[in-house]
């Protein structure tokens, strides 16, 4: 039965040569059931049905992102971070002999209350990895969705779980969580119809907890059903001047449902069947494909529609890789410190007129006059909002482009002067937690900068290149009238199609900024890293100690947030 209702799943061996990266895959056609197909899609990648055919490269760039995302997540925990140490300490009292285990911890706990925890830790600094949704190699998947690498622990906590799951293996099954989430993000908008990006993290954690504890395809699709038709987050939670909480823990409470969806479909609960294809879904509910045509601004001719309540496709076709170099997870970006990615463009530019005109530095925050940016929509709409200018918490300092260019332009002012390589740059004023907590949102240089700057629409010129790149530049004026001008930068340092920056020694400049925040010695933030980036090569039983270490024994701090 399995095998018929998957007869549409089309497997192609396909050799794509845009940006030289390689690869196999597999297509789901928008009339297929692609829940069932992502279930089996899962099982298969993990399982090894496909050989060991992914190449290493894409091994190394999980490994990186699963490393970076930790680091933020222990160190978000030593900073007494709000929702990360509810949420861990919540997951405590929650005992489970054959659960999983939070940052820190040895007990075993309920594991979609662990995966929340953890979740919750390595996405509060907003630093880990970023995806934008688009890959020019595939035709239509480009819609541009966001997204972030918060998902990892559903791996970590199904290979505690189980116990049975190696380095090598955990790897993947990150590697087939990123592919899934990223493909979706790249066939579906969900920020256009004010839906939170998280839906498509959830989804794929449905299906990579599933695969790895056995469940089979139809049940993987029964919790996928349960994930889409009971927990829709809209963004809400990202609405107004000042952010709290939910918009950080989003992923983790959004994935908590998921696993808690995918133990519930195995004990035999059936959630809503081809849900993709599902009418009264959000796929087919915002962008109909059966009796008018989609629209992004009036709800009403979707409502009004009722040729949509019959059979139909989806509206996307989806194409998952199972071989070569070509995962959605090779198109995702760094963070290289503390700042909403859609602010990179910016921060290149900035670093790079102070690595070229020594006179910046030299003259203080006196010397300049104005500093104005020019960025594309999203990024003006959102992060470059003037009302923004006055950030009140953490949150929404971290989505305020005048705070992040502010607090980088008075750390390099303060010194004087800054390095002559880019490289050497970023890591010198590289934004850390500490640029974000109580006391630097009120600093009075940063929010006499923040003044300073103004901000422009580039208009369709730059819009057209995101998602792309990230299509930004900075004017800089002196008192002195001079005008420094970067250019627009497309691919900053950290985005996934820069060719310039030396990423591992910047990424490892940044794990051992958060290390020391946590461990009381660097050869114990050395150590522990050691072990992330070497978990290719790690036994089961090292797998599910990844995470220990002595929570009691960790540098002792005030809450960041007063």
């Amino acid at each position: 039965m399995l095998s018929r209702a998957l007869g549409s799943l089309r497997p192609r061996a396909q050799r794509h040569l845009v940006a030289a990266r390689a690869f196999s895959s597999v297509t789901l056609p928008a009339d297929s059931n692609q829940a069932l197909g992502i279930g089996q899609y899962a099982k298969d990648l993990i399982d090894g049905k496909y050989g060991d055919a992914v190449d290493a490269s894409v091994y190394e760039r999980v490994e990186m992102f699963h490393t970076d995302s930790v680091m933020c997540g222990i160190s978000a925990l030593a900073l007494k971070t709000n929702a990360p140490t509810i949420l861990r300490d919540e997951a405590l009292t929650y005992a489970d002999a054959k659960g999983a285990t939070v940052f820190g911890s040895s007990a075993k706990c309920a594991p979609e209350k662990v995966i929340a925890a953890n979740a919750s830790a390595v996405r509060e600094w907003d630093s880990n990895g970023t995806v934008f949704g688009y890959n020019p190699s595939i035709p239509g998947h480009d819609a541009g969705e966001f997204g972030h690498n918060d998902f990892y622990p559903v791996v970590m906590a199904a290979a505690q779980v189980t116990g049975n799951i190696d380095g090598k293996k955990a790897l993947l099954a990150m590697i087939a969580s990123d592919e899934i989430r990223g493909r979706l993000a790249e066939v579906f908008s969900l920020k256009s119809y004010k839906i939170d990006h998280v839906v498509h993290g959830a989804v794929a954690s449905a299906a990579v907890y599933g695969a790895l504890l056995g469940a089979s395809a139809e049940e993987i699709e029964s919790a996928i059903g349960m994930v889409v038709a009971h927990y829709i987050p809209f963004r809400a939670i990202r609405a107004g001047k000042q952010l709290s909480d939910s918009k950080g823990a989003s992923a983790a409470i959004s994935t908590e449902a998921a696993v808690l969806s995918m133990r519930r479909a195995m004990r035999g609960f059936v959630g809503p069947k081809d849900i993709f294809r599902n009418p009264e879904a959000i796929w087919r509910f915002f962008e109909p494909t059966t009796g008018t045509d989609a629209s992004k601004d009036n709800i009403d001719i979707t409502l009004g529609n009722k040729v949509r309540w019959g059979v139909g496709p989806s509206p996307f076709n989806l194409v998952l890789s199972h071989a070569g170099s070509d995962f959605a997870v090779m198109g995702m970006h760094f963070k290289l410190g503390l700042y909403e990615h859609q602010s990179a463009g910016a921060l290149e530019g900035l670093i790079k007129a102070l690595v070229e005109n020594p006179e910046l530095t030299a003259g203080g925050i006196d010397g300049v006059a104005g500093i104005n940016i020019i960025a594309y929509e999203p990024a003006f709409g959102i992060i470059g909002d003037p009302a923004k200018k006055d950030p009140t918490t953490r949150q929404s300092a971290d989505h305020s482009m005048a705070f992040i260019v502010s607090r980088i332009l008075q750390k390099a002012l303060k010194t004087g002067k800054v390095p002559t390589a880019m490289d050497d740059a970023w890591m010198e004023l590289m934004l850390s937690p500490y640029d974000y907590g109580k006391d630097a949102l009120y600093e009075a240089d940063t929010r006499a900068l923040m003044q300073k700057i103004t901000f422009a629409h580039g208009g369709p010129e730059y819009d057209a290149k995101y998602p792309d790149g990230i299509p930004t530049a900075i004017d800089i004026t002196l008192k002195s009238g001079k005008v420094i001008s970067s250019g627009m930068v497309m691919y900053p340092s950290g985005h996934a199609r820069n060719t310039t920056a030396n990423l591992k020694q910047i990424l490892a400049y940044k794990n051992r900024m958060l290390g020391d925040i946590v461990f009381q010695d660097r050869a114990t933030t050395d150590s522990f890293v050691h072990n992330l980036a070497s978990m290719k090569d790690a036994s089961p039983s090292q797998v599910c100690g990844l995470y220990d270490f002595d929570y009691s024994k960790i540098k002792q701090h005030d809450c960041i947030d007063g």
